[in-house]
């Protein structure tokens, strides 16, 4: 069991990969630089790690609340990646974290309490 979260929602692109025995993470200051290069970070990552798409069984995805540009570039990305390669996509909001514990979306997906498959975005004002 490989799985990818991606959320960028705050001031930081954050990456992690999450097995039953390793986790991994790298983060990027959120800003138009580091978004046009979303998706060379995110393969520079899971090459590091080695880890190839195909290995990856679920993609989280946090869809807000943040800034528009941020939240819909990150979520396309998940959904283009899900869809290529027939990965369980779920999505996550700010609210179902507590301190950054991002293994605990391991057990709120385990509780179906986590929107698969149907991501909706919520922005910031």
């Amino acid at each position: 069991m490989k799985n990818l979260i991606i959320d960028a929602t705050k001031e930081e692109i954050f990456f992690s990969i999450i097995t039953e025995s390793e986790y991994y993470t790298t983060t990027y200051i959120n800003s138009r630089q580091n978004f046009d290069k979303f998706i060379d970070h995110l393969l520079d990552f899971l090459k590091k790690h080695k880890v190839e798409i195909r290995d990856l069984e679920k993609i989280f995805i946090n869809q807000g609340p943040g800034t528009v540009s941020s939240i819909r570039n990150s979520i396309s990305i998940a959904k283009a990646i899900s869809l290529a390669q027939n990965i369980s996509l779920y999505g996550f909001k700010s609210k179902d974290l507590e301190g950054k514990d991002y293994k605990k979306l391991m057990k709120l997906e385990k509780k179906k309490l986590l929107n698969k498959d149907l991501i909706k975005p919520l922005y910031s004002s």
